[in-house]
């Protein structure tokens, strides 16, 4: 009888998806060295080895319902360029982002553990798909969003290096809030707001600014009185560059996106609100190690 311990005892010495140590064993007739075997035979278990290294290449996907009320957002890595490319790869990306607009979980942990199909996992796909492609991969992170009153649009940039969702709250419905949500979609694309608008702002982020700024001033030789002016001044420059609703739009400098909500609210003729927004950019944050080419070769050449 294959036992659940003898599942997890494999998969900790393999690295292989639960599903595929559990079709080993009962291959091996319960045998856990014959199972390993299996496995090493099949590809399966060079996952393991795979798993130290820096995943910083990949894609960043979008998905989108036809009537614009649900969307997600993943990114999904890999080792290098080529495989970014790979038609296997990007079509996981491609089942994996649609997933994700459904899924109730909020960690990578638990989203991963669902149904990729009838029988799998995502988590024992991402593992055949390693072996199959020879490169560790995995996914970083996703976002879902949904909306009753009004539209979610997605974007992306770069053939998957950027990608942007954009949720607008609105009770008139109308073709236009479409093109709203692009518009602003490619605008937290192109700037990267760090926050929606002023009252989004960490208190916290708020003030160290404010203390950089009041250092910077006084080690100009500006006079204590017309410091805190100073100060006060750099934060407002610090909101237009950084809150989506008070920078400029970058289709028209004459406006901001706050102006340019209320233009279109008008045309509309109802309040237009930027609910949320998410943007990813592949492998932001992570350190991509250096690798030497030839070394690399090398070791592959060894079987390391």
């Amino acid at each position: 009888m294959i036992t659940a311990q003898m599942v997890k005892e494999l998969r900790e010495r393999t690295g292989a998806g639960m599903m595929n140590c559990k079709k080993a064993l009962n291959e091996a007739n319960g045998d856990t060295e014959k199972a390993v075997e299996i496995l090493r035979e099949k590809g399966l278990a060079a996952a393991a080895k795979k798993a130290g290294r820096v995943a910083s290449e990949g894609i960043v996907k979008t998905y989108l319902s036809d009537d614009c009320k649900k969307a997600s957002i993943v990114e999904v890595n890999c080792e290098t360029d080529f495989v970014a490319v790979n038609e296997d790869f990007t079509g996981f990306v491609d089942i994996v982002s649609k997933k994700a607009a459904s899924t109730s979980t909020q960690t990578v942990e638990e989203f991963v553990e669902e149904k990729y199909d009838d029988t799998t996992t995502i988590k024992d796909a991402l593992t055949a798909l390693i072996a199959k492609l020879g490169e560790n991969m995995n996914v970083r992170r996703f976002k879902a969003l949904s909306v009753e009153n009004g539209v979610i649009q997605a974007y992306v940039h770069g053939g998957g290096r950027i990608g942007v969702l954009v949720k607008l709250e609105c009770e008139k419905q109308s073709d236009l809030l479409k093109e709203v949500a692009k518009d602003v979609a490619m605008q937290v694309a192109a700037t990267n707001p760090l926050f929606l608008d002023k009252d989004s702002v960490d208190k916290n982020v708020l003030e160290k600014e404010k203390e950089i700024y009041k250092v910077q001033a006084l080690n100009e030789g500006k006079p204590e009185k017309i410091v805190e002016k100073m100060v006060m001044g750099r934060i407002q420059k610090y909101y237009k560059e950084n809150c989506l609703v008070s920078q400029i739009w970058v289709k028209d400098s004459d406006f901001t996106i706050e102006k340019y909500l209320q233009v279109k609210s008008k045309e509309i003729g109802a309040p237009i609100k930027i609910a949320s927004f998410v943007r990813f950019e592949k492998g932001e944050g992570i350190e991509k190690k250096e690798e030497n080419f030839a070394e690399e070769v090398q070791k592959q050449m060894q079987g390391k």
